[in-house]
């Protein structure tokens, strides 16, 4: 009997996990509708918003990509609504992430291959010479439109963003697990609900040294990346992440088109030094603004410096833009 009771303790363990994870991500779906629009780029399908002036025309084009654990609502949150009062402002839910859609594939979570979908779908809404914004993990994506989708943007801006890759980066089990039937089985069962334990701890952190606004899960939307689909995603885009970078950072000497670094010195979840610091070294012409005493997320510790930093850049590039458009 004690035997019988051992073994089907985990089961029923497993099956509470199971049960728990389905319903929270059935809630969170109803209560965190859509906000915006679908493109179906290839095998996958890209959820995007898109917002401008409405009495004047745009003074150009600014693209909005979003972090780790986030979606396109925290984007607009933290910057677009504010830079759609002048400017076309599209955020776009990465692959994955939010209401977009790709394969269970660490192929698919490549950094190259989310910012070639990504300028697929811009090129369908004839984007062109767009300031490319990328906060956090989306550093890792950045590059690939300075290097391979000049077409597309005029500009890029890194913002604590992910660049380089660092000394023991690597961790073999972990890509592993993530891509076998047993990391299948825990993001479904016993993930979600430790996660969402850890959640208040990992938004503090997230915000430090400065306190999360009020309201921040639930305005910008966060309990959509605790469905399983999109926190594997997560998961899976983490396990490619350090190769990404060692891959692409021997091409940061190539880029050409003008580059943005803005970033916190007191980042606790990407290093400045190691990241900011460095790809605004290897990228020529690159300017970084470093915020003295702010952390991960600047465009919630100082909005109005952050939002003049990137309107700077997207009005140096203006000329350019007219010459493309009249061309």
């Amino acid at each position: 009997m004690n035997l019988l009771l051992a073994l089907a303790a985990p089961v029923l363990f497993l099956l509470l996990g199971a049960a728990f994870t389905a319903l929270y991500a059935w809630i969170a779906a109803r209560r965190f509708p859509p906000t915006g629009r679908f493109l179906d780029i290839e095998d996958c399908r890209l959820h995007y918003r898109e917002e401008g002036p409405r009495e004047t025309p745009p003074r150009g084009t600014i693209v909005l990509l979003h972090g780790a654990t986030s979606n396109l609502v925290e984007s607009m949150l933290g910057l677009g609504t504010a830079l759609s009062r002048h400017y076309r402002v599209i955020a776009v839910d990465r692959p994955g992430h939010g209401w977009s859609e790709r394969p269970r594939t660490l192929a698919a979570a490549e950094p190259a291959r989310q910012a070639a979908l990504i300028a697929s779908a811009l090129r369908r809404l004839n984007v062109r010479n767009a300031v490319v914004v990328g906060h956090s993990w989306s550093g890792t994506l950045v590059p690939h439109f300075a290097l391979d989708h000049t077409d597309v943007a005029g500009a890029v801006v890194v913002l604590a963003g992910i660049t380089s890759p660092w000394p023991g980066g690597y961790i073999g089990w972990y890509r592993r697990l993530m891509a076998s039937w047993a990391g299948w089985l825990l993001i479904r069962t016993l993930a979600v609900p430790v996660l969402l334990v850890l959640r208040p701890w990992m938004k503090r952190k997230t915000f430090r040294p400065q306190p999360p606004p009020p309201g921040i899960v639930t305005k910008g939307f966060i309990p959509l990346a605790f469905r399983p689909r999109a926190y594997e995603a997560n998961m899976l885009d983490f396990a490619v992440m350090y190769h990404a970078v060692l891959r692409q950072s021997a091409r940061y000497r190539d880029i050409r088109l003008p580059a943005l670094v803005i970033a916190g010195d007191s980042d606790e979840i990407v290093w400045t030094d190691l990241h900011s610091r460095s790809f605004a070294r290897e990228v020529p012409g690159a300017e970084l603004v470093l915020m003295p005493g702010i952390g991960h997320m600047p465009q919630y510790a100082d909005q109005a410096a952050v939002l003049a930093a990137i309107e700077a850049l997207a009005e140096r590039i203006a000329p350019a833009r007219a010459e493309a458009a009249q061309a």
